[in-house]
């Protein structure tokens, strides 16, 4: 008898991992996963955007406008930087598995880490100078960045 030919690429595994880490996320608007990856395919971290621990997300804001104290912007952890916190693993050379192309901030946490290539499933936002500098700075630092599209990897729940 020969091996299972249907089974899943890693790719679509630990962008199936980030979308599952996704889903923790209380975010009523957007909801992102990560996961980080050694060269050897070891899952090293995982996280997901949400309220810093210890903040109580219930007694956060989470909305998208208003004054700046009254949304979740100068509040809510990226995924991205999340997932570095979260390691207790040296990150170099690793790769990271992204359901959103990261933001600037969190472009600068990848670079700082060691991260060596970011694996990304959406770039709704490529067009905000935020994206742009992040593709700059990656460009600069030898970071290579790649788009999968969603119908390459089994999605996992609903958003």
């Amino acid at each position: 008898m020969k091996k299972r030919m249907n089974y899943i690429s890693w790719d679509d595994y630990f962008l199936g991992i980030a979308e599952l880490s996704a889903a923790r996320s209380k975010d009523p608007n957007t909801q992102v996963g990560a996961c980080i990856v050694s060269e050897e395919n070891k899952i090293l971290s995982v996280g997901y955007n949400g309220m810093p621990a210890g903040c109580n997300d219930d007694e956060m804001p989470w909305g998208r406008e208003g004054d700046f104290l009254d949304t979740k912007y100068p509040f809510v952890c990226h995924a991205e930087l999340n997932a570095i916190l979260n390691s207790n693993h040296d990150l170099k050379g690793s790769r990271i598995y992204v359901s959103l192309f990261p933001c600037n901030e969190c472009a600068k946490a990848i670079i700082q880490s060691g991260i060596k290539e970011v694996i990304y499933t959406c770039d709704k936002y490529a067009d905000t100078d935020g994206t742009k500098a992040s593709k700059m700075m990656f460009k600069m630092a030898g970071v290579k960045t790649r788009q999968i599209k969603q119908e390459h990897f089994v999605k996992i729940l609903p958003m």
